[in-house]
């Protein structure tokens, strides 16, 4: 998609737009403060929009929108700056030699605990330690792969119910609706920019939302591990050691496994095709909030909370309900491996029950993914997850267990979740060959499964 704010004569929109108000007797200057500015005027034109948000955007959409490349349905560049001034709200303190030497330790020992309890090796790339501002800068790249998706269908999407609601003379004046092509992405961005912002006060590693957001490294935030084990009585080691082990056995997985991080991304582009958006409730947003033209963080909070937020469509819900099983998966598999590797730190049932707790309650990745497509992750999928990982490793050992992870058609489904006991029966039969499901076909129909088992008689099964 491209977002460009000239019409297809070369024409800048807004200025054309301006012009022909200024035909009709309005004073395009009063449009870059609230002083002058006729509202009356533009109902009068036929205008559907509230002319108390167009005073406060006008003077912000057209600097914005020429400083946002034309093949990108985001500016980026606003949204990352927007992250690095929200990280100035708070203390970033630079990583010193000490941290980095005991990042570089916590790491090379949680190697040592996960080779015996996975089939996954160790990546060829080291760990490093990551102040905040750092975290923002290397998974930046990442965010724009997970977001650019959904950004590039709200831009389309503001665009379209803009035009449907406009009278056609209006569209004309506005060059064709360009003018607000890259409004929906632009204010995505900001959105995006306080959000990655806010991530960056808690984070822990780099994989701290079930993904690498920087891909082929690793690494752990000594800042954000001081703050997370802050209150817990435990010592600062054992939580760095403790969370070395969760950030390596996430990098392991995933470097095996590359196709869940095209899954994950694969799931959110297909989320993102069906939102829409709600203007009507855009507008009421405007009403309910006095604008500052010249602060755009005004703007930002016009528009955040749930403007976005779609009315799911079935696709929608199919798509998110995969995701929400991909994650717990992730986590659950985590969750386990972790607790098997830490078998020696005496602190790890508090950490793990810490770990939990943060998860029902909201922690990095349930903001991010709440956020960004409306998810919210439900601790009791992977509280299942978790049990499910567990049961199969008990039946098949641990081999088979991260054999699971080849490829999306061989996990379990969130059915499977709810009936772990179940799951390799339902699996063979599907890798049945077709003598071996005609005869489980037959038995079934025969109700043969419905025999009573040995040792159990008739008026047991009663």
């Amino acid at each position: 998609m491209t977002n460009n704010p000239y019409d297809s004569t070369g024409r800048d929109p807004l200025e054309e737009f301006l012009k022909k108000l200024q035909e009709q007797g309005f004073d395009p200057s009063a449009m870059n403060g609230a002083a002058g500015f006729d509202a009356d005027a533009l109902k009068n034109m036929g205008i559907p929009l509230d002319p108390s948000m167009l005073s406060g955007i006008f003077a912000q959409v057209n600097s914005m929108m020429n400083a946002q490349p034309n093949d990108d349905p985001v500016n980026w560049d606003m949204a990352k700056q927007h992250a690095r001034q929200v990280l100035t709200m708070g203390e970033d303190p630079s990583v010193t030699s000490t941290q980095v030497g005991a990042v570089r330790d916590a790491a090379a020992l949680a190697d040592l605990w996960l080779d015996p309890v996975t089939v996954f090796e160790r990546p060829s790339f080291g760990v490093e330690a990551w102040a905040k501002a750092e975290w923002v800068e290397n998974s930046f790249a990442t965010w724009k792969d997970i977001a650019g998706p959904v950004a590039e269908e709200v831009s389309a999407a503001m665009t379209s119910s803009i035009q449907q609601q406009m009278p056609e003379d209006m569209v004309g004046m506005l060059g064709g609706g360009n003018l607000f092509a890259g409004l929906g992405g632009m204010m995505f961005g900001m959105q995006m920019g306080q959000a990655i912002g806010k991530l960056a006060e808690e984070v822990v590693s780099s994989t701290d939302i079930g993904i690498p957001l920087a891909q082929g490294r690793s690494a752990l935030l000594p800042s954000g591990i001081a703050a997370f084990g802050e209150g817990l009585e435990i010592p600062a080691q054992e939580v760095m050691l403790y969370l070395a082990v969760r950030e390596a056995a996430l990098i392991r997985l995933h470097k095996t496994n590359p196709w869940l991080r095209e899954d994950i991304i694969d799931l959110i582009t297909r989320f993102s095709r069906g939102i829409r958006v709600d203007i009507e409730r855009m507008q009421q947003a405007a009403n309910d909030i006095d604008f500052d033209p010249s602060n755009p963080e005004a703007m930002m909070d016009a528009f955040a909370g749930d403007i976005f937020k779609p009315q799911l469509t079935e696709d929608q819900q199919l798509a998110l309900d995969r995701l929400e099983t991909l994650l717990a998966l992730i986590e659950g598999w985590v969750s386990l491996i972790t607790e098997q590797a830490t078998k020696n730190l005496p602190m790890a049932p508090q950490l793990a029950e810490t770990m939990a707790r943060r998860r029902a309650t909201g922690g990095p990745a349930e903001h991010a993914f709440s956020q960004l497509v409306g998810l919210e992750l439900r601790p009791r999928k992977m509280r299942e997850a978790l049990a499910f990982w567990r049961h199969y490793e008990e039946n098949h050992g641990f081999e088979a267990r991260d054999q699971l992870w080849e490829g999306p058609e061989t996990l379990p489904t969130g059915e499977d979740l709810d009936d772990p006991a179940g799951f390799t029966s339902r699996r063979a039969l599907l890798n049945a060959s077709e003598d071996e499901f005609d005869a489980a076909l037959e038995k079934l129909l025969a109700g043969g499964y419905d025999e009573p088992s040995e040792g159990t008689d008739s008026k047991d099964k009663e």
